[in-house]
């Protein structure tokens, strides 16, 4: 451990000091708790005389003794509200000691303290508690950093992300709008677990340690299992696995799931993430355009009760319809090349005529991407499916109907960020083998992105899937576009960091 500083070590000391009164400062006993903070201020009324028989807890935000009188705020999960504690309230008997040395001296902001007393109003009008007893319920050992605010300016603020990250308790306690970010998130899956219920879709869990690494294109973790002597991986997806589930007999299945990539740390991307995925038999891509405007107005509409949402400097509105658009379309709108012809060889030359940095591990597929994420993405800000990608990009799609070279797939862009992915699935499995077998000869090549080969997936799909629409949603990102939050960081709890430097 660190040294102490000061601060610290007179929290220690008072805490001696508690000891020795015979307070517990970490009592084990039940708090019943009867009311929340807003609640109080919400439905107290004076004239109906109500909430006389209160019973709260919270951590302690302002101190402020005045002779016999200590006004205190505590925070619970839902807000704040000011306590009245009068030394005659608390110490009715002769001894005043409870009040005079440990309420006045001994407890700290931070502390966290049950209550029980009746509630009115003060004469500069606002709700309190008028405390009848105080137990202490768990002492506070390090000082919070004390966010003052005058004339709608906040000073001393715990806005440094480093530390805010990195100490995400702390920024809950003394930062509210946080927890208000993390409460839509949670809305953000409810919404979608209530869309696909209501559709009659199983909610299913799948391996996260792999032996094949198969469902996208990273990186993976790798790991050893002891007990079987064997490398395992934690996921990149949990697509192979659903698709398991649809060969089963399953005609809907869904997931929401911790995926881990072995990437870089930025705004947009965290090694470790959440993905949601989902199957239905006998569908297509169009049919799933269609299914994700429906879960995405759902979302806008729970999460923030409008279907428009302020997303960094633009108003998006995420009311059926979206925009749709070939991801061809899309490169010549925006670049003036009609990439519909070209071969490896040109569509290198293309990038390299645009400034797009390319290497000799991209194969057609890498070229496409790279060429659309540059030149293409930025511009699709109002929700946009991008569709009818080329074949090497996509080795889990069915080939395009009717455009050969193509695939029936679509990606979801809003403000210049992809948050969904799908395709009408692969079920025809000699295909499936091909397109894994082309993954390994990019592999080879020096492309550690590149697919590996699952044999034992191939041989469900030698028993038969049905036609099957899939979908991948990253539900970070979903977050971010809901909450209006430009990094990552701002809608995980706990992002990854760096090692803490021990100074």
């Amino acid at each position: 451990m660190s040294e102490l500083n000061e601060l610290q070590l007179q929290r220690r000391h008072k805490l001696d000091q508690i000891k020795a009164m015979g307070i517990n400062p970490y009592p084990a006993d039940l708090w019943d708790v009867n009311a929340h903070s807003e609640q109080i201020l919400k439905e107290f009324n004076a004239e109906l005389n109500n909430f006389q028989e209160v019973s709260i807890s919270g951590r302690i935000m302002s101190l402020q003794p005045k002779g016999k009188v200590c006004f205190m705020k505590i925070q619970d999960h839902v807000g704040r509200i000011q306590l009245y504690v009068g030394r005659d309230n608390v110490c009715p008997e002769e001894d005043k000691a409870f009040f005079d040395e440990f309420i006045l001296h001994l407890l700290d902001i931070g502390d966290i303290i049950g209550v029980k007393g009746e509630v009115f109003v003060t004469k500069t009008g606002e709700t309190t508690v008028r405390v009848k007893s105080l137990t202490l319920l768990s002492k506070s050992l390090n000082p919070l950093p004390i966010v003052k605010e005058k004339d709608g300016v906040l000073f001393d603020a715990f806005s440094d992300p480093e530390l805010r990250y990195r100490m995400r308790y702390v920024d809950l306690i003394v930062n509210s709008h946080v927890k208000e970010t993390f409460i839509k998130r949670t809305k953000v899956v409810q919404s979608l677990r209530n869309t696909f219920n209501a559709s009659g879709y199983l909610e299913v869990e799948t391996p996260i340690l792999q032996a094949i690494h198969g469902g996208a294109a990273a990186r993976p973790f790798i790991t050893h299992h002891n007990a079987l002597d064997m490398q395992l991986y934690l996921r990149i997806a949990n697509e192979l696995y659903l698709k398991r589930l649809i060969v089963g007999g399953f005609d809907g299945v869904y997931e929401f799931a911790k995926n881990f990539r072995n990437e870089g740390v930025d705004r947009t991307h965290n090694p470790e993430f959440t993905g949601l995925e989902i199957y239905v038999a006998y569908k297509d891509y169009n049919w799933m355009m269609d299914y994700t405007e429906i879960m995405i107005e759902n979302v806008a509409k729970d999460v923030n009760g409008t279907t428009d949402a302020q997303v960094g400097d633009n108003l998006i509105s995420f009311a059926r319809p979206y925009k749709r658009i070939t991801m061809f379309d899309a490169i010549k709108e925006h670049t003036g090349i009609d990439i519909s012809e070209m071969d490896e060889n040109g569509l290198r030359e293309a990038c390299k005529s645009l400034g797009i940095h390319v290497d000799a591990s991209m194969g057609k597929g890498k070229l496409i991407d790279e060429l659309f994420s540059e030149k293409c993405e930025k511009h699709c800000v109002q929700p946009t499916f991008i569709t009818d990608y080329p074949i090497e990009m996509s080795p889990l799609t069915k080939k395009h109907r009717s455009k050969p070279g193509l695939v029936e797939r679509f990606e979801l862009f809003v403000n210049g960020k992809e948050i969904a992915n799908a395709y009408t699935e692969l079920n025809d499995p000699l295909d499936q083998r091909e397109r894994f077998e082309e993954q390994l000869k990019l592999a080879g090549r020096g492309d550690d992105e590149a697919m590996p080969l699952d044999e034992d997936f191939l041989r469900a799909l030698e028993y038969g899937m049905p036609p099957t629409a899939g979908l991948g949603v990253g539900i970070d990102r979903l977050t971010m576009m809901m909450t209006n939050q430009a990094s990552i960081q701002e809608v995980l709890f706990f992002p990854q960091m760096r090692p803490e430097k021990n100074d």
